[in-house]
Parts: structure tokens; C-alpha cells; sequence
């Protein structure tokens, strides 16, 4: 077994881990990434790369009303129970960090217009999230680059990525960019199973990992300390039904060859707490030919209905809010999008990837009839034509007497309809399509429960020296709630700065 010596290992590659990476080498700590797969980034090179930081100066550029007060009120309006102080703590870090970031001419941030999650005191209209500016593929180092995972709609067919890099892209870009440009190691093909620790009971110490490769073990040493920032367990379908995650790891939105829980169990095993173990992001997923799930939002038309032929929610509720709604039921998954032929036979939303029409048509992921009688008769959706009936009523009225689909500015942000309620589209136009949609989610938020420094706490609420986590390894600190887009990275960076300044004021 070899042996390699850092100051700090950071466990991943998403937003949340290269920020620690980043900012522990800038205050001149030896830094190592270890990713276990070939490509860095996880799921935050998929996601749009919206960052969740509320009362920075990118959103005082911009000119909008948000503020640190703001959100403060919007998280104490919507949040149940939370531990105060570590909301205070990312409140009081995301504008600092942002500023750290933007003083690096490695970061561009702008604001992006994209509402908040919930109605109540703090929101701010069209949103407060910010995100990275596109990177031209010929601006970074050519290794650099080749480490960047590609978007999801070419990752999956396992092609490379695109010249421009966007959203979540540009983000992993970036940051990786500014990390080895001041030092920093990235090895890739490193897989963290074991903490390494030294002492016992309350002088128990994490000092290192341990990674199998391709070439047998190795152990890497974090004289400083050790950062997991690897992910959640959303691709391991043991974990998902043993604390109860709803949906199918197949249907998730991380990478194939990810997160299936080895560092979070790594910590349980030298006694590290756990929490939220049931909880994740989630959001209506269109199933795929191969199984696969695409996250998906901006439903412009149609309707969303069980395996009656029944709505049971607003479509255009928030991506999470929705999922949540799917998985109150066993009839709802998996549920079908119905919508008719306005838009030529696409499908009338925002899928990440969607697929070709003519591939689901020909596995019986999307079915096509001409009339909605067929298509009811065809699929068993014994109300469905009541159920139109009743929706195309709504949209002739502009009221959604049964789900208030249209009234809340994020229902209508993607919508274009001409009617009096623009959320609200008629179904009328033949042929007519119903697509399969199951409960996919963005990854896990359960896990390793820190403090609101990043530190991994024990059952007994002590600290357990040496070990940091964030990302979806640690347990969210919005709980059950997912208040904005941007705050699975928001959180993650964070309170991998957190921890980063923790490990550096130790000495």
C-alpha cells in the first residue's frame, strides 16, 4: 500500500468540495482532491450551477432587493426547527464568500432570474440567485478542461463536452482552474471507503483516507484535516429503502458511477452522526427508454395525472415541491404527462436530457393516440377525459379551482399561454401524447451532521476532531426544505469555506 501526505484531502469534486479545495490552498494548505471517478464535478457539472448565496455584492450589481435581513425572514418563514446557528453562520458567510471568490479573476458571477421556491416574507421577486459566467473551453488548460465532466444530455452517451461551458459546468471549470493554477492535486480514480484515525474515544482523531485504485490501495494523509464533500447515497438502492428515500436510484440524476454513500458510511463506522437520511432533492423525472430519469421543469402545457387519469397537484409547483407531492401516493409513480399536439408532438417542458420522440414513442415511454378516448383506453386512465374536461374549463376561466396552478410567479415564469391565466393551456389538439414521468431527484441530502463550522459532530453532540464534511455527505442545513434554486451548491460552499477556515485557524 502506498502512502501520500497532504494538509488537507477533500473527498469529491462537486461545487461544495472544490470550493474547500480552492480556498485551502489559496491560505497555502497542501490541498488534495480525491474523486472517484475519471471526470470531476458530479452532479454540479449537470446542474444549471444557480448558487443559492443570498446578499452579495453580484446581486447588488444587479440591483435587486435582496439582503442578508431578507433572507434571513424568508428561511424563518419557511424553515421548521432548524439549528439557528448554523443558519446564521451561512447567512453571514455566503456574501463573504463571494467576494473571496470574485477577487480571484478565476470568478465571474451574475445574478439570474429565477424565482424563489415559496411565497412569504424575505422573497424576493424573479429570485436572488447568482451563478458562474460561461468559460470558453479554449480559455482553460487543456487538463483542466479534459477533467471537467460533461453536461448531462453528452455524458450519458458518453461524449465529450461542449466549447462553451455553462451553468454548473463553468462553475466546476472555474474552480478547478484556480486550484491547480495555485498547486493543488487532483487525483481521479480514487475511491474513499476508510478514514484513517489515530487515538480513541474523545481523543479520537481522523488523519487521512484511505482510496482504492486500479492499482490497489493507497493511503493519503490530511495532517490538517480531512473535508468529505463526496456526494449523497442516492445511487444505493439498499441505503434509499433502508431510511426510506422515495424514488429509484435508476431514476436519480447523479452520474452513474457516483454516490453511493462509502464516505458518509466510512464516518458512521468511527462514530459520526447522521441525520436526514430520508430526504433529498427532488423533482418529476421523464423516464427514459434506458430507465433513466430527466429532471425536469417549466411544464407550459398539459397535465400531470396518476394511474386513474386524476391531477393530484399543481404542475407548475417548484421541481422539489412537486416530487414531494408524486411520492405521497403509489399510484403517482409512475404518473403521465398528457399534452396535446400545439407544439408540433415535442414535449411542452423543460427536460435535461429529453430524449428523442421517435426512440420513446418506439419504447412505449411516450404513447400517442389520435383522440384522448384512445389514449385513456390504451393506458388504463379510467378519469382522464373527465379530468381534461374539468383542467380545459380552468383554462378558459384563468382559475385552477383545484390546485391554483398559475397564481404564484414561479408557476408562470416558464409559461407563454395567451389566455386569461398564461400557467393555464388548454388540451385540444390531436394527436395526443402521454409521457411517463417518475420521481427522479437531484441526489441525497442526508448525512454526516456538522456544526456550523463544518465540523463532523458525534452521537453525543462532541466534535469529532479532524473530519469536515458538506456537500450532500452532511446533513442540509434547510432541513427538509429546498428554498431556492442554488441551494444544494450555496450550502455547499458554504460551509466547505466554513470548514476551510476552521482548518486554518487551528494552525
Amino acid at each position: 500500500m502506498s502512502e501520500t501526505s497532504f494538509d488537507v484531502v477533500v473527498v469529491g469534486s462537486g461545487g461544495g468540495a472544490l470550493t474547500a479545495a480552492y480556498l485551502a490552498q489559496k491560505r497555502g494548505l497542501r490541498t488534495v482532491v480525491v474523486e472517484k471517478t475519471a471526470y470531476c464535478g458530479g452532479t454540479s457539472a449537470y446542474s444549471g450551477g444557480a448558487c443559492w448565496l443570498p446578499g452579495s455584492q453580484v446581486q447588488q450589481r444587479a440591483g435587486i432587493s435582496d439582503s442578508t435581513d431578507g433572507a434571513r425572514d424568508y428561511l424563518g418563514a419557511l424553515l421548521v426547527d432548524p439549528d439557528q446557528v448554523k443558519v446564521e453562520a451561512f447567512l453571514a458567510e455566503a456574501p463573504r464568500l463571494v467576494a473571496e471568490l470574485e477577487e480571484d479573476d478565476a470568478f465571474d458571477f451574475e445574478w439570474l432570474p429565477f424565482p424563489e421556491y415559496y411565497d412569504g416574507p424575505g422573497r424576493v421577486p424573479f429570485g436572488r440567485s447568482i451563478q458562474p459566467k460561461n468559460v470558453k473551453r479554449a480559455e482553460l488548460p487543456e487538463d483542466v478542461a479534459a477533467l471537467v465532466r460533461p453536461p448531462v444530455e453528452l455524458d450519458r452517451q458518453g461524449l465529450p463536452g461542449k466549447n462553451t461551458l455553462s451553468g454548473g459546468q463553468s462553475l466546476i471549470a472555474r474552480l478547478l482552474w484556480a486550484f491547480t493554477r495555485d498547486g493543488g492535486t487532483v487525483l481521479t480514480g480514487h475511491s474513499v471507503e476508510t478514514l484513517v484515525t489515530e487515538g480513541d474515544g474523545a481523543d479520537l482523531r481522523v488523519t487521512g483516507v484511505v482510496a482504492r485504485t486500479a492499482a490497489g490501495e493507497t493511503t493519503i494523509t490530511g495532517t490538517r484535516g480531512v473535508i468529505v464533500a463526496s456526494g449523497g447515497f442516492e445511487h444505493n438502492p439498499a441505503w434509499r429503502s433502508r431510511y426510506g428515500v422515495p424514488g429509484d436510484s435508476t431514476w436519480s440524476m447523479a452520474p452513474d458511477d457516483t454516490n453511493v454513500g462509502e464516505p458518509i458510511a466510512a464516518a458512521q463506522s468511527i462514530g459520526a452522526a447522521t441525520d436526514l437520511l430520508d430526504q433529498g432533492w427532488f423533482c418529476p423525472g421523464l423516464e427514459h427508454p434506458d430507465g433513466h430519469g430527466s429532471f425536469t421543469l417549466g411544464f407550459r402545457s398539459g397535465v400531470i395525472v396518476d394511474a386513474d387519469g386524476d391531477r393530484y397537484a399543481n404542475e407548475s409547483l417548484p421541481y422539489d415541491r412537486f416530487g414531494k407531492e408524486m411520492a405521497k401516493a403509489e399510484n403517482r409513480i409512475p404518473s403521465w404527462f398528457v399534452f396535446d399536439n400545439a407544439e408540433g408532438g415535442g414535449l411542452p417542458a423543460i427536460a435535461m436530457p429529453e430524449g428523442d420522440p421517435a426512440d420513446h414513442l418506439a419504447a412505449g415511454t411516450w404513447v400517442r393516440a389520435e383522440t384522448l378516448q384512445e389514449l385513456a383506453e390504451t393506458l388504463g386512465l379510467t378519469n382522464l377525459l373527465a379530468t381534461v374536461e374539468r383542467f380545459n374549463g380552468f383554462c378558459e376561466s384563468g382559475v385552477d379551482e383545484d390546485f391554483g396552478r398559475g397564481a404564484d410567479e414561479y408557476d408562470t415564469f416558464f409559461t407563454g399561454g395567451t389566455g386569461p391565466n398564461k400557467a393555464l393551456v388548454g388540451v385540444h389538439q390531436g394527436p395526443f401524447t402521454a409521457a411517463r414521468f417518475v420521481l427522479s431527484d437531484l441526489g441525497t441530502k442526508g448525512g454526516i451532521v456538522t456544526d456550523s463550522s463544518g465540523r463532523a459532530l458525534k452521537e453525543d453532540g462532541s466534535v469529532l476532531s479532524g473530519l469536515y464534511a458538506t456537500s450532500n455527505s452532511a446533513a442540509n442545513a434547510f432541513g427538509a426544505f429546498y428554498p431556492g434554486p442554488g441551494a444544494p451548491l450555496g450550502t455547499a460552499m458554504v460551509f466547505g469555506s466554513l470548514a476551510v477556515q476552521d482548518i486554518a485557524a487551528a494552525g
